[in-house]
């Protein structure tokens, strides 16, 4: 059994190929999505074309996915004219094979359940800090994607209502000081050097690097804590590249379990296991389920 795997970001397109343990044949290639939606997918066509015998395809992509049509219903001006792309549609008729198109988050929450951090967790929530932050539901190994495959959004959750701006629906919300973005913005704004979280990090030793960084976790922590006492989850998997800092997840451990009441401090927080593969091995995951194959 092969299925090819595309993961679909706004800087790049990573690809590969499932023998149903393991990725293969991986590559990354630059998205150029500026030029738009239709190049993009024409780009992902290409790809896909230089591998030979898959099965079926996965597909994870930035955007609001309509998962059961394969469509992208909603993408920002990191690509332009997204919106609406049939991707399903076009890849079934350009190959056809099976097709499954997932947000990438939700991808990444699939490839965790079944290969990584989830595994032995049949429920549990993700939430990933990057440029914002992305969150999946996971239910019996499933994704719960809402009535408008849009449940887990909670970079969306109001964390400073005095921050509010009528025009903006993302001000006072929580990816605006809980994002790896915002802490950048932080320590920026205190030093021009500090640019990026290598750097952030490598300067933890200095007092005032530090209290940034501390403020920051606090801010990560007021989310996890409402989350934490909607759900009730057993697990909460925490993505992105700046939770590799074990200095990160040893604070939100202890901050969160100080903020939650005690019927509440079973959760495990646990930080992602698959790196870079995760959204194409859940998207490869979810393929195998929409084709009706069988792991070999």
């Amino acid at each position: 059994m092969k299925i090819a795997a595309l993961d679909i970001g706004g800087t790049s397109i990573k690809s590969g190929i499932w023998n149903g343990h393991n990725m293969e044949e991986t590559g990354e290639i630059a998205t150029n999505a500026k030029n738009g939606g239709p190049y993009v997918i024409q780009r992902a066509i290409e790809i896909l074309r230089s591998y030979s015998g898959f099965e079926a395809i996965g597909i994870s992509t930035a955007g609001q996915v309509d998962s059961q049509k394969g469509i992208i219903r909603y993408a920002n001006e990191n690509i332009p004219n997204y919106t609406g792309m049939p991707i399903r549609q076009i890849l079934e008729e350009t190959f056809g094979v099976p097709i499954a198109v997932e947000n990438d988050v939700n991808a990444a929450a699939m490839g965790e359940a079944h290969f990584g951090a989830g595994k032995n967790h049949p429920d549990f929530l993700c939430l990933t800090y990057g440029t914002g932050v992305g969150g999946a539901i996971v239910i019996n190994k499933k994704i719960y994607s809402g009535s408008m495959f849009s449940a887990g959004e909670f970079g969306a959750i109001t964390v400073h209502p005095e921050d509010i701006r009528d025009h903006d629906p993302f001000s006072g919300c929580y990816e605006q000081y809980a994002s790896a973005t915002a802490l950048v913005k932080k320590a920026k704004a205190y030093d021009e050097r500090l640019e990026n979280g290598r750097i952030i990090f490598s300067r933890l030793t200095e007092e005032s690097v530090k209290k940034i960084v501390d403020d920051w976790i606090d801010e990560i922590v007021y989310g996890l804590t409402t989350v934490i006492h909607i759900f009730n989850p057993s697990c909460i998997v925490l993505g992105g590249g700046v939770m590799a800092q074990p200095y990160i997840l040893q604070q939100v451990q202890q901050k969160t379990s100080k903020r939650t009441m005690s019927s509440f401090h079973n959760v495990e927080l646990k930080t992602a296991e698959l790196g870079n593969h995760a959204g194409m091995l859940g998207a490869a995951w979810l393929a195998l389920q929409k084709g009706s194959l069988h792991a070999r």
